[in-house]
Formats: C-alpha cells, sequence, structure tokens
C-alpha cells in the first residue's frame, strides 16, 4: 500500500491527545480521547480550518486570561458547551478540571502539565499561514488610517506638554518639582537619553542595504546604482562621503552626478502573510532611506547594548533576559509583562522630537519617511515617526519605552527591573499599573489582553510561563505540501522534532510518516549531519540513504537532501562592488548571545555562562541570496 502524501490536520491533534493520553494520563481516558477527536473531526468539517486556526485559539486566549485570574473560565462566552455542572468548557473537560474549580475560579495548586497540554493543543494552528481575503487586507489597512487619525490629538498634547516643559525650565523650576507629573517624567526621559547619547557620534556610521524590499523597487546590485538620494538625508549625510566608495569613486562617477536627483519619495505599504489573522502591514523605505537607516540603526543598537544605562535593560539581539523574567515571575509574580499595541505605529514623530536631545533628533528625522504610499495609491502624510519595514522602528521604539517607563520611577530598584525588548516590556508587578498609565499619557497603547499583571501566567518574547513552567505551545506555521516543497520540508522537520522533544510520540510518528512518502528517506540526528535531519528514524530507513567513502577526508558521506538558497550572480561597475565590500564585509554573520549568563543565574534557572558568538565570513560582491526564493537538493554530507 502506497503510503498517503497528504496531512490531515485534524489527526495531528488527535494523534496529540493520543500521546496525552498514554504519556501524562490527565483523565483522558481512550473514549474520552475518542469522542474529544470526533469533535475535532465534526467541527472541522462543519467551520472548515477556522475551527483549528480562529476558534480554538479565541478559547486559548480566555483560558490565558483566566490564568492571570481577571477572569473566571466560562464557556458559553465563547462558544463552547459547558461541562455538566460547572462554568469551563465540556470540550477537554478533564483537563480543564485539574485547573479550575467548577465555577471557573483557579484552583490553589492548578495542574501546570494540563496548562500546557490545553495550550499545545488550542494554539497549534493559531499561526497558519493561510491565504489573506480581501477584507482582511482592508481591515488592516483602515487600522493603519485610523490610527494615524488618533495621532493626531497625541500630537496636539505633546505639543502643549513640549510649551510646559520649556516653560518650567525658563523659570527655573527644578525637575521632579513641578506639580505636572508629565512634566516631571518628561524632563527624566529627556536627561536620561541625554546622557545615554553624550558621546554617540550620528554620524560614524557604516551605511548599508538591508534585505528587505524597498519603496523603488530596485533588487540586489541594483540597489547601488543611485538615481536619486533625497535632500534631507545629503544635508547631513553628504553624498560623496556616504553613498560613494572613496575620493576616486566621486571623481571616476563625476559626470554622473547631475543626473542623481534629490527628492524626498514616499515610503510605499506592502502586505506580507502573517498568520490564519491576516496579513502583516509593512512600509517599505525608499532605497536611499533605507541605506542610511541601516548605519544608524545597528550603530545606535550596539551603543545601546553597550551603555552602563542601558546594557542587560534595553536589548535588541538577546531575548534572554525577557524571557528568564516572565519564567521568574511567572513562579514568583514579582514581575508583569506588558504588551504594546500597535507599538511601531503609536510612536509618533511629535513625541521622539520631545524626548531625544536635538543633536540626535536631527539626523533621525533627516532620513525619515514623511509619507507612504498605500495600495489605493493614495499617499499617507505620517505622523507616526516610523511605521514597521523602517530600521529605525525597532531600536527608537525600545528607547522611548525604556525612557518613559524609567523616568517614572524614583525607585532604583524599579529602574533596575526594567527589561524591554521591541514591544516586550518586563516591570515589577508592583509598578505595573502606574507603568501602563505612563505609557498612555504619552499615546502609546497597552494590549491589556495580553499584558500579565496578576495571577502566574507571564509571556514575553516567546516564552509562555505557568507557575514557574514554560508552557509555550507548538505552532505550526508553513502548510502542508503534498508535493516537494524546500520551505515545508525543512518547517516540518523542525515540528516533528518539537513533538518528538514534547515526548507527543504519536504526533511525530503521524508527520514523519507523511514526510518520507513525500521525501523519501530522511537522516536522523545521530548521524550528525548538516542537513534537516529528525531526532529518530529507524534504521530500516536510514540504511536506505545511499552512502560512499571519502577517501580524501577519510569519512562515510551521505547522499541526503538539502535545503539550498538560491544565489544569483550580478557584476557591477567595480565602484559599486567596492562599495558593497566597505559596507558589508565586516558585518557578523553569526548570532551575538551576549554576556547573558548574570541575567540567567540571577532568576534561578541556569548556572553556566553562555558564551558571545561571533562569526564571520568572506564576501563575493557579484553574488546576492534571492530573498524567500529555495530548492531542495541532493549532497553528499
Amino acid at each position: 500500500m502506497v503510503p498517503s502524501k497528504s496531512l490531515d490536520n485534524s489527526q495531528v491533534i488527535a494523534c496529540l491527545l493520543h500521546d496525552v493520553s498514554n504519556v501524562h494520563g490527565l483523565g483522558l481516558t481512550p473514549r474520552v480521547v475518542r469522542l474529544t477527536c470526533n469533535k475535532v473531526r465534526s467541527r472541522t468539517q462543519k467551520e472548515g480550518l477556522g475551527f483549528l486556526t480562529k476558534t480554538l485559539p479565541r478559547l486559548g486566549k480566555h483560558l490565558d486570561k483566566a490564568l492571570t485570574g481577571s477572569i473566571r473560565m466560562t464557556a458559553t462566552e465563547i462558544g463552547f458547551d459547558s461541562y455538566p455542572g460547572c462554568e469551563f468548557p465540556r470540550f477537554l473537560g478533564e483537563l480543564f478540571m485539574r485547573i479550575f474549580r467548577p465555577d471557573g475560579t483557579l484552583l490553589p495548586e492548578p495542574c501546570t502539565t494540563s496548562v500546557a497540554v490545553l495550550r499545545d493543543v488550542l494554539y497549534l494552528f493559531y499561526k497558519y499561514e493561510l491565504p489573506y481575503t480581501d477584507e482582511q487586507e482592508h481591515e488592516v489597512i483602515q487600522k493603519f488610517e485610523r490610527t494615524e487619525d488618533d495621532l493626531h490629538d497625541v500630537t496636539l498634547c505633546l505639543q502643549s506638554l513640549q510649551m510646559l516643559v520649556t516653560d518650567h525650565i525658563n523659570r527655573g523650576i527644578r525637575r521632579r518639582e513641578s506639580h505636572v507629573p508629565a512634566v516631571n517624567t518628561t524632563r527624566e526621559a529627556q536627561i536620561l537619553l541625554s546622557d545615554l547619547f553624550a558621546f554617540f557620534d550620528p554620524t560614524n556610521i557604516v551605511p548599508r542595504h538591508g534585505p528587505g524590499a524597498v519603496a523603488t523597487k530596485q533588487q540586489r546590485s541594483g540597489k547601488f546604482l543611485w538615481t536619486n538620494v533625497s535632500g534631507s538625508i545629503t544635508d547631513v549625510y553628504p553624498y560623496d562621503a556616504y553613498f560613494c566608495a572613496s575620493q576616486g569613486h566621486v571623481c571616476d562617477s563625476y559626470d554622473r552626478f547631475h543626473s542623481v536627483q534629490g527628492k524626498s519619495l514616499p515610503a510605499r505599504v506592502v502586505l506580507v502573510p502573517k498568520d490564519s489573522r491576516g496579513p502583516r502591514l509593512i512600509s517599505c523605505e525608499p532605497v536611499d532611506y533605507q541605506w542610511v537607516q541601516q548605519g544608524l540603526g545597528k550603530a545606535i543598537v550596539e551603543h545601546v547594548e553597550r551603555h552602563d544605562l542601558t546594557r542587560d535593560r534595553v536589548n535588541f539581539t538577546n531575548q534572554y533576559p525577557n524571557q528568564c523574567a516572565a519564567l521568574y515571575g511567572s513562579r514568583t509574580g514579582k514581575y508583569a509583562t506588558l504588551d504594546l499595541k500597535e507599538a511601531s505605529d503609536r510612536i509618533s514623530t511629535e513625541l521622539v522630537r520631545l524626548l531625544f536631545p536635538k543633536h540626535i533628533y536631527l539626523y533621525l528625522e533627516a532620513c525619515r519617511s514623511t509619507s507612504t504610499s498605500l495600495p489605493s495609491g493614495k499617499e499617507l502624510k505620517l505622523k507616526k515617526f516610523a511605521p514597521m519595514g523602517s530600521s529605525l522602528c525597532f531600536p527608537i521604539l525600545a528607547l522611548t519605552v525604556w525612557a518613559i517607563l524609567t523616568a517614572s520611577s524614583d525607585d532604583p530598584d524599579v529602574r533596575d527591573d526594567i527589561r524591554v525588548y521591541g514591544d516586550d516590556v518586563i516591570v515589577p508587578t508592583a509598578y505595573a499599573a502606574r507603568a501602563i498609565e505612563q505609557l498612555e499619557s504619552f499615546g502609546l497603547m497597552v494590549n491589556r489582553d495580553k499584558s500579565c499583571t496578576t495571577g502566574f501566567f507571564r509571556e514575553s518574547c516567546g516564552m509562555d510561563a505557568f507557575h514557574g513552567v514554560c508552557v509555550t505551545p507548538v505552532r505550526i506555521r508553513t502548510v502542508w505540501s503534498s508535493s516537494p516543497c524546500p520551505n515545508a520540508y525543512a518547517s516540518w522537520v523542525s515540528y516533528a522534532n518539537s513533538f518528538w522533544r514534547k515526548q507527543y510520540y504519536s504526533a511525530y510518528d503521524y508527520i514523519v510518516g507523511r514526510l518520507l512518502a513525500v521525501y523519501g528517506p530522511i537522516p536522523s540526528k545521530d548521524m550528525h549531519l548538516a542537513c534537516p535531519s529528525l531526532e529518530y528514524v529507524p534504521v530500516n530507513i536510514t540504511n536506505k540513504i545511499r552512502r560512499r567513502t571519502n577517501k580524501d577526508l577519510q569519512k562515510v558521506e551521505f547522499l541526503v537532501r538539502d535545503v539550498e538558497s538560491l544565489v544569483s550572480n550580478e557584476p557591477i561597475d567595480g565602484w559599486s562592488m567596492l562599495l558593497r565590500f566597505f559596507t558589508e564585509s565586516s558585518s557578523p554573520t553569526g548570532l551575538e548571545a551576549g554576556p547573558v549568563a548574570t541575567e540567567l543565574v540571577r532568576y534561578g534557572y541556569v548556572q553556566e555562562v553562555v558564551d558571545r558568538l561571533s562569526c564571520r565570513q568572506p564576501l563575493t560582491v557579484s553574488s546576492y541570496t534571492r530573498r524567500r526564493a529555495s530548492m531542495l537538493v541532493r549532497r553528499w554530507r
């Protein structure tokens, strides 16, 4: 019999429930598992994939809020039948009864294993990257425009606040002595950012192109052929110093300089797949803006992660501090996690102008797009500082949040315990209410549904924790493909391995069986090959992999499938290749873990030091890796 190449999403959940019954029990008898699986199949057939991607995650979100103690676990509010004599759902009720009382309130000692299992089931297909509809696209764009309208009133309020701050300074009122709390917070935040950037030189940058698309639609080598550079940029970053490889480049290209225009072109909104809820909106920057933003953003990130004021408090490359604080906070309740709603779209230009030092804001403003073009062709003037897509969005967002929260407290211990990673924020629980109030007073919006300030559930930077136990679920993103596909191959091998590590062996075997039917024999990890490998593969399968003895390397090699990025060679003029070499050859290609040991030891989970990793490799200036383009190849490993 030929193995099936198709994969039934409902069957994945069924296998997972069988595994839970076999490994943990938890009241999931064979009869209960059978009835639950039948319910999943029937509702999936009736409601479609929406049951897995929307209905179950909605139950999961209700569960998370109930774990914080802010609401009761009630089934009727989310469209499920109640368990007989109880408020919580009948669906998977055997697990819910180990967490909640019949009235839907938390038990004194809820079962953390049941919480982890429930979240594995409910969130399994939450991030499924399904094609989005025109209605979802329209809704995302409308939301983007509404946020821009909201910033109009915020801008007026911040301008009034700026006048108050100036008035207090002119009248000689000392900081922290004003009767207006916002004035005290603003002045303190200004001092913090002034101290942070006191010795930072915004001209000492190495500009470079980013990996993403640009509004002006140049690709790869075409990005180096400058046809337009905004005058707002060249006022502070001269063309000859930042857009040319050397003075020789300037001289040799002098005849072409008069054809380089100085227009300030708008950014361009594009929608990219995000998950089952709809697309993500990205504002692609013009190529000249991206060039400078990449250099300035990288310089700011490196400066902030080294500076004594912000080191281990504001992070861009290391999520461990936030993850450890979330895990520790779930065990002791000492720390709360805050999530910012539409964070990148609610940092207004006026707020950045108000808080950041003038000598820094001058350069930030120079390489900021002032408008963006919507898919309809409408050009929208931007009051936000930098939407998602700008290289300055992430660092300016994090620093703004850190400055406001730190300035709002006089307690050194509170200041020391603030952790910011983009829109993921950690604060002491006792300070959480004031932190939310302060952030919203400056125009930001805290997502209270995803913020955890009570109870013992916390989530931050991919760490979901309850009572000191990691309950982060496996989230399947990539849609299954019944024909060979490089992205699906690498992703589903990874999902299978995640199930294996959680002892969900039936789910692992089911996925592996489908993978073998589509791709043939797959190596196991104990073969130590540099290619996608499974945690366990029977010997009779691995024996089918073709092998040879490499006499030169004196080792046995295997012919296996691997995923290879597509590379194109696009030689251009020598000066442009030299410019690329100067700007990209020194960029690290590996991850830098950073000195996270102090943070880990502090929260009592890890005792060893994680060494800083750094690796560099030679750059071939005529080769470009094509984005979102890869293929499956067979090679000897």
